[in-house]
């Protein structure tokens, strides 16, 4: 009998996430994912010490990465130097790398809210009453502050350009993520109430919102990988992409039914599958 493909994987089990559980989540995968792998879950911080002994390793719910920069970038090292394949993949060109994205794409006119990083290029933003500074290394609301123009203008001695993206704030009725496994489509939700972004319900997308979505994966070209298209819509009624996560994206599969978990646990088992055989283990 062929021996079992072996994972580590990689999960922050008692991350205080608000409104999520990164715990559940993970311990539901795990469950489903040992009928076609042997698994290892470890923290982030262990993942160094661990990862030679395995097929590959599977970051999932494992936290945002600034609360512990150097031992990522000496995880990121070390796989590189070893050839340990990391599922998603290190080449995502999303959070998995800061915030860089949100200028590439404003620069490239993707739909994307308007992001700059220089003093001098706050006039290609549209006037906005309240504007949004956040850290480019940033995430899950970590360092967000909320500007008035006059405010942003006076550039005050505790908000500095370095590292800092600026943003309008945008007036939205809802913001709505699509997940997609590889780049195939599995299911998308969406927060009626935007204070409550993390209350969710199952939304149907129609083919505009698809084709809105596709753009950001395709512009990605992650050839495997779970990612989270999040976008918001304006009083207009059209999309504007808020966030492209493939580092760790939170997949809420709480909010969704049964059968689509199940596709959804189908996927990914599928997209290892595929990973670890175009990485030749």
């Amino acid at each position: 009998m062929p021996a079992r493909p072996r994972l580590l994987y990689v999960t922050d089990l008692a991350y205080p996430a608000r409104g999520r559980r990164y715990g559940d989540e993970d311990v539901f995968l795990t469950s489903r994912l040992r009928a076609e792998f042997d698994l290892a879950l470890c923290h982030p911080l262990d993942a160094v010490a661990l990862m030679d002994g395995f097929d590959a390793v599977v970051v999932r719910n494992s936290g945002p990465v600034l609360h512990y920069r150097r031992e990522y970038d000496a995880f990121r090292e070390r796989a590189a130097a070893g050839g340990t394949p990391v599922h998603n993949p290190l080449t995502g060109r999303g959070d998995m790398d800061g915030k860089q994205y949100l200028l590439d794409l404003t620069r490239a006119g993707f739909p994307v809210i308007p992001t700059v990083d220089r003093p001098e290029d706050l006039g290609r933003l549209p006037e906005a009453d309240v504007y949004v500074a956040k850290p480019r290394a940033g995430a899950d609301s970590i360092g967000l502050r909320f500007l008035t123009g006059a405010e942003l203008a006076d550039l005050t001695s505790d908000l500095t350009w370095d590292g800092v993206l600026v943003q309008p704030r945008v007036d939205f009725r809802y913001e709505v993520s699509f997940y997609y496994v590889d780049d195939t489509f599995q299911y998308a939700l969406h927060a009626p109430d935007p204070e409550r972004r993390w209350v969710l319900e199952p939304y149907v997308p129609t083919e505009a919102d698809l084709a809105f979505a596709r753009r950001f994966i395709d512009w990605n070209t992650l050839d495997h990988g779970i990612q989270r298209v999040d976008a918001c819509r304006t009083r207009e009624g059209d999309l504007l992409l808020v966030e492209l996560e493939d580092l760790n994206p939170y997949l809420s599969l709480d909010r969704v039914p049964e059968s689509t978990r199940d596709a959804f646990v189908e996927a990914m088992a599928a997209s290892l599958h595929g990973f670890l055989r175009a990485a030749g283990r």
